[in-house]
């Protein structure tokens, strides 16, 4: 007779079996709704204190908190409930399938694992006393526009928070940020025949797009953070003109810039406004408006961040070795919660397939994050 499945290993089944795409990223998407209720009823039975939050109709997050005796610190655990799209995934996402050590279906991955061992971790942590409340956010729509981590954060604010995404098993602490931008360029419209009138908006853009490419070769030989490397720039899409015999009176240029810590949505505004006032000097005709619409910060842990040392030392008591410290290249959670004030880091589980056809996780793994994250929770809140 075979042994049963660790808890964490059942409860990442129920967690994948559930559908629970976003559905700002696919349209009718089944949303955080039944995710929510299956981890509000077992942490109620584990005696936690649930509370939903739905700001925005069919988009819950829950709050579940662990009340400490008093005198210890505060921890959030922060994991996102919503996955990508089931149709990229071949086969059935849905269906959780066990294949030598790993456990594969949609969110497997990114990031119900992370989702299982918190949940474990923080329940085992409770049924010790403990001076400090354990905090666990299951988030709404971290895929698309982190809504969740916001309005949990309206909510509650702790004094360390550990985001559990997927991260290889290695500590991460500091990541980018992005900006995204719209440079329109304004041509006159005129029919092809008439150069003496027209303004070829598109050719103007062209000089825009030959200046990203020159400030992308600036930043790559600039400033590096010693874990994140340089910041960089790309066009992101263009779009212009009506049909091939009219001059196009615009032009639309979206260009992404992802930052390292130090810069911000303003360092890029101020790079565009330079790009855009050199071209203007040196040719009367060209003329642009810029908008910055989207903009999300960088994350860097404090070099002393207690909470750090305490998963790094939850870590080794695991593995017997040290974690690799680390930067993600793409922007997280983290730094909506930093930003709040709270000591955060990340970590997580090894697999593979984030967003992709066959998504998996490692479950010697899950077993780790499970542990580690059990004994950081009873480090940190005493």
């Amino acid at each position: 007779m075979s042994s049963p499945a660790p808890e964490e290993v059942e409860l990442l089944r129920r967690l994948i079996a559930i559908d629970s795409v976003n559905p700002a990223l696919v349209a009718g998407g089944a949303g955080e709704a039944d995710i929510a209720d299956a981890v509000t009823g077992w942490l109620a039975e584990c005696g936690f204190e649930c509370r939903r939050l739905e700001a925005t109709p069919g988009r819950p997050s829950v709050i579940a908190v662990a009340r400490g005796a008093g005198g210890g610190r505060s921890l959030m655990l922060n994991g996102h409930l919503d996955t990508v799209s089931l149709a990229s995934y071949e086969g059935d996402g849905l269906e959780p399938v066990l294949r030598d050590g790993t456990l594969h279906g949609r969110g497997a991955y990114d990031m119900k694992s992370g989702l299982a061992a918190m949940i474990v971790a923080a329940a085992r942590a409770h049924r010790e006393p403990h001076r400090g409340d354990v905090v666990l956010a299951l988030v709404a729509d971290e895929e698309h526009g982190s809504l969740g981590t916001e309005e949990v954060l309206e909510a509650v604010v702790t004094d360390g928070a550990v985001v559990v995404e997927p991260t290889g098993l290695d500590l991460v602490t500091t990541h980018r940020g992005f900006v995204w931008a719209t440079v329109t360029v304004h041509g006159r419209a005129a029919h092809g025949s008439r150069p003496d009138l027209g303004i070829d908006a598109i050719a103007k853009a062209g000089r825009v797009l030959t200046a990203i490419d020159e400030l992308g070769a600036r930043l790559a030989s600039g400033p590096r953070h010693p874990l994140l490397g340089t910041g960089n720039v790309h066009a992101g899409t263009i779009a212009g003109g009506a049909e091939p015999s009219s001059y196009p009176d615009t032009c639309a240029v979206t260009i992404e810039r992802r930052t390292i810590p130090g810069e911000n949505h303003i360092t890029f505004e101020r790079e565009l406004r330079g790009i855009l006032d050199d071209l203007g000097r040196a040719d009367a005709a060209f003329s642009a408006d810029l908008e910055i619409t989207t903009h999300r910060g960088t994350f860097e842990a404090d070099a002393a961040s207690d909470l750090a040392a305490i998963a790094a030392a939850s870590f080794r008591d695991v593995t017997g070795r040290e974690p690799t410290r680390r930067g993600e290249p793409f922007w997280t959670d983290c730094a909506l919660l930093q930003a709040a004030g709270i000591d955060t880091v990340m970590f997580g589980v090894d697999g593979g397939g984030a967003h992709a056809a066959d998504e998996w996780v490692d479950l010697d793994s899950l077993a780790t994050v499970t542990i580690t994250l059990e004994r950081a929770i009873r480090r940190y809140v005493g």
